[in-house]
């Protein structure tokens, strides 16, 4: 045997083999997609505005410590909208102060006075950089939390500017998955004014029946035992961002609450808040939802308690989320499609089903067209899904159902590759050419062609890949790997088996 044969066969072998080592037990190696699977398919609609509304309360609370300690006159500071605020009873004669405070801690911010008041508005391009950094943030967060579950190849991306796809094959409670990804944990300590009060007129009695510009209006939560309406600061003495430590704990009735610590700088103000405020209520709010509202009974510096009639499972749901991080704004979900496993499974026997039949069709046509050749069309076609089957093991893909699709054009491709050879082999053939010498002709002049054909598909299943969601994703892994296992079985093996099923003795082709 020929050397040049020798390492084409042993590389053929070494390709088969290692293939069929990784896949096997395909069962547990090949993971399915959602559609496959079942489990839960979100679209989510994140909030960004939240985020600035965010930032712009901390940069409210930072400068009013900062006109404190420079002695800078002023009465009240207020946020107007997310990214704008003002501040009210400005000393002339001090401008040119405040000016220089501005410009040194508010480099992010434009600002502009007229009189005793100044208007501070965050720049264009920093808000839409924080909307964009909101987004980014949500999706770690949400997989940081989904990681927690198990969930086995979740997708969880980004789709257009503000949403996120998020797919969690074979979920088992949905519902629970659900409640804790749509959890924004947006906690927040802020001092309660007025509360609890039945109703908001109630509540705004004392206060001419309009809410104070730096006050808001934030409901109790009944399942914590926080009923009715509570009145509370607009700015947040510290938030969730501040959490250096979180975890479930017992209170003084040994009942489960969440136990935290802050972070140096939050630890500074929240001891800063308490000191000034011993004997009023400071309310805990998570997701504009009062969890508790306890009394200041001394300065507090750098940790504390969560309490609000928790069972054990939602002080563990409420340490999860904390320790994965607070989503930087609100979510709402725009689609919620839930997929049975009896669906999936239906799916799984339909696709297969399509994909066998028309595997069988084509054997049957290449074997009925080309006769003895068609065979080494049917091991090529072999080969190929044995690749196939193998690359998606190694490279952890998931198969959807548009991915068995993939699969199918991947066949169809497949024998437009050995139909070319063929027609060009028989051409070659008919000239007068020898066997040996059509196969060799017919191979190297049809190349080109697949080639050409091949790459053009596989650059677009790559945009497919980058930007499409799931099951597009599914779609493009298939046909990319079917199209470069192509260029493999249906021009190198294909070659090699013509070389070692014919030689220079051979005066006729079944094609």
């Amino acid at each position: 045997m020929k050397k040049a044969l020798r390492w084409k066969i042993l590389l053929t072998l070494a390709v088969m083999v290692v293939s069929i080592i990784v896949a096997w037990p395909i069962q547990k190696k090949i993971k399915l997609g959602l559609d496959l699977k079942g489990g839960v398919h979100l679209v989510m609609q994140i909030m960004t505005e939240d985020a600035v509304t965010m930032d712009t309360d901390q940069e409210i609370l930072r400068l009013q410590d900062v006109f404190k300690k420079n002695n800078l006159a002023f009465t009240a500071m207020n946020r107007e909208a997310p990214g704008k605020f003002t501040i009210q009873g400005l000393s002339p004669d001090e401008e040119g102060k405040v000016r220089d405070q501005l410009d040194q801690y508010l480099r992010e911010w434009d600002y502009s006075f007229s009189g005793p008041l100044a208007t501070v508005t965050m720049k264009a391009s920093v808000m839409q950089l924080m909307k964009d950094q909101a987004v980014d943030q949500s999706v770690e967060t949400i997989r940081n939390r989904i990681d927690q579950f198990g969930v086995a190849e979740p997708i969880i991306q980004r789709y257009g500017r503000e949403q996120i796809i998020v797919e969690l094959p074979g979920v088992d409670n949905p519902e629970h998955v659900q409640s804790i990804i749509k959890t924004a944990a947006i906690l927040e300590w802020k001092l309660v004014k007025a509360g609890s009060a039945a109703d908001e007129a109630t509540l705004l009695k004392d206060f001419g029946g309009k809410v104070p510009e730096d006050m808001e209006i934030v409901r109790g939560d009944p399942k914590r035992g926080t009923e009715g309406f509570y009145l509370v600061s607009k700015v947040a003495a510290v938030t969730g961002k501040d959490l250096r430590l979180v975890r479930r704990s017992v209170d003084e009735w040994n009942q489960p609450a969440v136990a935290f610590q802050l972070k140096p700088d939050g630890a500074r103000r929240f001891e800063q808040v308490t000191g000034e405020n011993i004997g009023k209520p400071l309310a805990i709010i998570l997701d504009k939802k009062v969890q508790s509202a306890p009394n200041i009974n001394a300065r507090i510096s750098d940790s504390g308690i969560i309490q609000g009639h928790f069972t054990v499972e939602a002080a563990d749901d409420l340490v999860l989320v904390l320790k994965s991080g607070s989503l930087p704004a609100g979510i709402k979900t725009l689609e919620n499609r839930t997929i049975g496993p009896s669906l999936g499974a239906d799916s799984i026997r339909a696709g297969f089903l399509s994909a066998l039949v028309a595997l069988v069709a084509i054997m049957a046509f290449m074997v009925f067209y080309y006769k003895i050749s068609g065979i080494n069309a049917i091991v090529v076609l072999v080969l190929n899904q044995i690749i196939l089957f193998g690359s998606l093991a190694y490279f952890r893909g998931t198969l959807t159902l548009p991915g068995i699709a993939g699969i199918i054009l991947g066949i169809g491709m497949a024998v437009d590759c050995n139909v070319l050879v063929f027609e060009r082999i028989r051409e070659e053939h008919n000239q007068g050419k020898t066997v040996l010498n059509s196969i060799s002709l017919g191979f190297s002049r049809a190349f080109r062609t697949i080639f050409d054909s091949h790459m053009t598909t596989i650059i677009s299943a790559v945009f497919l890949f980058q930007f499409g969601t799931g099951p597009i994703k599914g779609y493009a892994v298939t046909l990319i790997i079917s199209l470069v296992a192509n260029l493999f079985t249906a021009v190198f093996v294909s070659h090699l088996i013509f070389d070692l099923t014919h030689s220079s003795k051979t005066q006729k082709l079944s094609i």
